[in-house]
């Protein structure tokens, strides 16, 4: 078994969703409830502002 065990991520860089600026600051919330957490002290709340910010967030069915 992996490091990992949930179902979702993966880690890939190439398809999947884009992060929404909702999305991020859904992952900045958790991380700022509980700073203790991967979320919080891997760094990925601001990866996932910045994502969003660079304008990756598309409505779902926005093909």
């Amino acid at each position: 078994m992996g490091k990992h065990s949930s179902g979702k991520g993966g880690g890939s860089k190439s398809g999947g969703q884009r992060m929404s600026p909702t999305a991020a600051s859904r992952v900045r919330s958790a991380g700022a409830k509980n700073p203790g957490s991967r979320t919080a002290e891997s760094g990925f709340a601001s990866r996932a502002q910045s994502a969003a910010a660079k304008g990756g967030g598309r409505q779902q069915g926005g093909r």
